[in-house]
C-alpha cells in the first residue's frame, strides 16, 4: 500500500510539473504571438487553466516531501509526547479542511459538467476539464493528509516530519 501511495503522490507531482511546462508554453506562445503579429486565441485561459492544475496537482506531492511552510516556533520547545498531540490535531483538522475541499471541487466539476458550464473566452472551453485537475489534487492532498494522519496515530515508531525539530523528555 506505502507503495502505490507514494507513486500515486509522485504522479501528481509529474502531472503538476506538466502543467507548469504548459503554462510556459501558453505565455511563451502568447508572447510570441503580440511580437510577430498573429493572435492566439485563449492562451490566457489555458496558462491560467494550467497554473491552477500545477497548484492543485503539487500539493499531495509538496506535503508529503515535507516542503510545506511550518511554523516550528511552539512545535521545537514541545516534548516529543506533546508534539504527538499537537500533530495529531493539526492532521485531524487538516484532513478534515482537504476532504472538504474535495468534495466541494468534485461537485464543481460534476455541476459544470451537467450544465455544460463553458469558459468566457473565444475558445469556450467546456470547464469540466480545467476542474478536473482541482478535484484531482484535492482528493490526492485528502488521502495525503488522512495517511499521514494515520501514521500519527497508529505508528509506534512515528516521528516528526521536520528533522530540525529538537525533543526533550
Amino acid at each position: 500500500m506505502r507503495n502505490i501511495l507514494d507513486g500515486i503522490y509522485m504522479a501528481t507531482g509529474w502531472l503538476a510539473a506538466i502543467f507548469m511546462v504548459g503554462t510556459l508554453a501558453m505565455v511563451l506562445a502568447g508572447v510570441l504571438g503580440r511580437v510577430m503579429d498573429f493572435q492566439l486565441p485563449g492562451t490566457d485561459s489555458y496558462a491560467g487553466f494550467c497554473m491552477a492544475a500545477t497548484f492543485f496537482l503539487s500539493l499531495a506531492h509538496t506535503f508529503v516531501k515535507g516542503e510545506h511552510i511550518r511554523v516550528s516556533l511552539i512545535l521545537e520547545r514541545l516534548t516529543s509526547r506533546k508534539l504527538r498531540v499537537l500533530e495529531a490535531l493539526c492532521h485531524l483538522l487538516g484532513t478534515v479542511i482537504a476532504w472538504l475541499l474535495a468534495g466541494f471541487s468534485i461537485h464543481l466539476a460534476w455541476t459544470s459538467y451537467e450544465l455544460n458550464d463553458i469558459s468566457q473566452g473565444m475558445d469556450e472551453m467546456p470547464l469540466w476539464i480545467p476542474q478536473i485537475a482541482m478535484a484531482l489534487g484535492s482528493v490526492v492532498l485528502a488521502v495525503a493528509l488522512t495517511d499521514r494522519l494515520c501514521g500519527v496515530l497508529f505508528d509506534r515508531h512515528w516521528q516528526p516530519q521536520r528533522s530540525d525539530l529538537t525533543f526533550s523528555e
